[in-house]
């Protein structure tokens, strides 16, 4: 009783039920698109939907030593790992236990590559800066045929966009993509129907910025130079 009663009891709820109220009191058509958003964007069932949607982008595979792999970078300094870097590499390391060719495309190689070299197998490793947003990546390695990617690694919540980029590029590469806490399934019990979880709106928060941000990409490419490797500028 306590796992049913208890969420009821949380802030993001009990708005919910304040806007269910104020919708029966009122009576406005407002009102009720308004719990309507509020409601359909907390859910978690619906949100878990969604999820394994866009799950779908990615899958995991076993690779083989002969794979040709890249991954994206994600950050970081001189002499630091950001956690997304580590994951993606972690993830490399359990799908490929052999080794193989590893194309990372980051600022600052030497942290990466010191990593990948601490874990079992023997990695080719070539490391260089692709640019300082996916975008640029890509272009990067469009004018690098020799390259030609097997795989591309990034994380879940980029899966869609780097989809598209990679069908935009021709490549015919597949995604793989390390998973995040945003983008886990969230726990769905019998209270699921009548509350709402936070954790839900970051999801979609982040999942409307990826929308967004390739969006501008398709608008724009064809009159700006913004996502082109500063080297080619």
């Amino acid at each position: 009783m306590k796992d049913i009663l208890e969420p009821m009891m949380f802030p993001h709820n009990l708005v919910l039920y304040a806007l269910l109220l104020a919708c029966i009191c009122y009576r406005k058509k407002g009102l009720w698109l308004l719990l309507a958003f509020y409601y359909l964007a907390g859910n978690s069932f619906v949100a878990n939907q969604v999820r394994a949607w866009y799950g779908s982008y990615s899958a995991v595979y076993t690779l083989s030593a002969a794979s040709n792999v890249v991954v994206l970078g994600c950050g970081g300094s001189q002499q630091t790992l950001p956690a997304c870097a580590k994951a993606r590499l972690q993830q490399l390391s359990a799908l490929m236990p052999q080794g193989g060719s590893v194309i990372i495309t980051t600022r600052y190689c030497r942290p990466y590559v010191d990593y990948l070299l601490s874990m079992p197998g023997n990695f080719a490793i070539d490391c260089f800066f692709g640019g300082d947003n996916t975008y640029k990546e890509f272009n990067s390695l469009a004018v690098k045929p020799e390259l030609k990617p097997d795989y591309i690694l990034t994380s879940d919540f980029h899966a869609w966009r780097v989809t598209q980029l990679t069908a935009h590029h021709g490549f015919s590469a597949k995604v793989v993509a390390t998973s995040s806490q945003t983008f886990r399934r969230v726990n769905c019990g019998i209270n699921c129907l009548v509350t709402v979880n936070l954790t839900n709106f970051d999801f979609y928060s982040k999942l409307l910025s990826e929308f967004a941000s390739y969006g501008v990409f398709v608008l724009t490419r064809g009159w700006t130079d913004w996502y082109q490797p500063d080297g080619a500028l």
